[in-house]
Formats: structure tokens, sequence, C-alpha cells
């Protein structure tokens, strides 16, 4: 019977029948890409994961990925709390309270588009020029989290937006119907709407912070030890990884932290789904 359908459809509309093909190959082609990085992963990383590894200290002998993982914890926490806000906040600016055809608002999202799609090496240097070099902050987490908050800052900025530009005008309407002014409005209603695109864009960053290598060597450094605080060189998992790979003494280890790396980050993706799903159920609740 299906297959009678699909020839009958083929022979009504043969080119609707070739884009659905070449959709289902395009899908399984990215889940066997994915599932094959998982296996490979996994497979050389799990054989490799020793205690030695999650020692507090880190020496040439043990090779501990544990001061690199806090310090990734703080690097995370630090660039959300600089980018997020601002990135929030001037999404807000731009979509309730920016004038229809404002040129600036044109300017401001053609500019965040580019900067989404600049190397992360551009950015290191910029950080190293302005952060290290000019503030005199030197190689420390602070530097780091400085640029890598510059660097996300678009990708939240504009999935803000997004969120924000999905939530239909009934609710502003409604909440301007029973006498509620514009501030109440948005952070009351529109922005409560909107939490589940905002923490999709936060995760987008995350998941870019995590992984950041080449901005991080010119503004974090690479010293091996958890930061006494924001002015200490350190090093996170994925400029762990690489160093460990690069010296090529210590790849079994490198692939184990790949294992703790995407475990992190798998983490992280659950965690903000969970709070999005729970702020959505508390907002529909409270409607």
């Amino acid at each position: 019977m299906g297959k009678r359908n699909l020839l009958a459809e083929y022979k009504r509309r043969p080119g609707s029948l070739i884009l659905r093909i070449l959709v289902y190959l395009a899908a399984a082609l990215t889940l066997v890409c994915i599932a094959f990085i998982l296996v490979y992963i996994l497979a050389k990383g799990i054989p490799n994961l020793t205690p030695d590894l999650f020692k507090l200290e880190y020496t040439s002998d043990n090779c501990s990925m544990l001061p690199a993982l806090f310090n990734t914890l703080f690097m995370t926490l630090l660039s959300l709390l600089i980018a997020g806000p601002i990135g929030i906040f001037a999404a807000i600016y731009l979509v309730e309270y920016a004038k229809s055809g404002n040129k600036l608002v044109g300017i401001v999202r053609i500019t965040a588009e580019t900067l989404t799609g600049i190397p992360s090496i551009v950015y290191g240097l910029f950080g190293m020029i302005l952060f290290m070099t000019k503030l005199g902050w030197g190689l420390s987490l602070l530097s780091g989290a400085f640029t890598l908050a510059i660097m996300v800052l678009p990708v939240i900025m504009r999935t803000t937006e997004e969120a924000l530009l999905a939530v239909p005008k009934s609710y502003r309407e409604g909440s301007f119907g029973l006498g509620a002014g514009k501030l109440r409005t948005v952070f009351k209603v529109v922005l409560p709407s909107a939490v589940p695109g905002i923490l999709s864009g936060v995760i987008l960053a995350t998941g870019r912070i995590v992984g950041e290598t080449a901005a991080l060597i010119y503004t974090a450094g690479s010293v091996p030890r958890i930061a006494k605080n924001v002015f200490s060189s350190t090093r996170t998992l994925s400029v762990h990884m690489y160093l460990l790979s690069k010296e090529g003494l210590h790849t079994d280890q490198a692939y184990a932290t790949a294992v703790v790396l995407l475990v992190f980050v798998v983490l992280i993706n659950f965690a903000s789904d969970a709070i999005a799903k729970k702020m959505s159920a508390k907002t529909e609740k409270d409607r």
C-alpha cells in the first residue's frame, strides 16, 4: 500500500518525492555522523578514565583534568553573567522599545550577525590587546571571560530577539487592556513567555564557551591549577585537551578529557531544558 502511494505521488508530483528522499537522506547522514563521533569518542576515552585524572593537583604524571573542570565551570558562569543580561536587555530594547523602521536597529542586527561569523582566534587577539595588554589584566580568568562574553553576546541577543518576536501580540494587547504599563507588560507577560527561546540561546552560548580553545589560549593562558581569583591564569577543559593532544605524549588522557567534556555539555543542556520546561509550566499555570 505504501509503495503504491509513493508511485502515485511520483507520477503526480515527481519533484516532491525526490525532495522527500533527499530530506530523509540528509537526516540519515547527519544521524550517522553524530553517532560515529559519539561512539568513537566514548570508545577511545572511557577505557582511559582513571582516578588519577580526577586528582585535585595536576602533575606531569597524572595529567589531572579536575582543575580544568573547575576552571571551565568558573569561566562559563562568569561569561554568562557578563553576556546574559547585556544580550537580553539589548534584545528587549530592539523588540519592545525601538521604533519601527529605526535605522539603528537594522545596523545592530547586521552587526550582530556579522560578529557571529568571526573566527574565534580574532576574538582572542582582540581580547589579548584590549583586556590583557591595555587594561593590564594579563592572562587571567577575567580576560578570558570578557573575551568569551563578547563572542557569545550576538548569539544571546539574536535568539532572545527572535523569542520575543514569537510572543503573540495579543499577550501585549491583553496586558495593556488590563491597565498594565509597558515595563510591567514586558517583564511580567512577554519575558516569561519567551523564556524557552531565551534559554535555547543561553545553551548555544554555553556550548561555544565550553568548547572554545583559540580565544582562551591568548587571554586566559594554560596554567593547570584551579583559579584562586579572577586574575589567575587558568586552563579550561578544551585547552587542557588541546595541549595534551598537541604534546603527543598523553593522547589517551586527551580522549578521556573529551568524554568528560561531552558529558559536561550534555548535563548543562539537560539542566537548561528542565529549567525551561519548569518555567514554561509555571507561566501557563499563572495564566
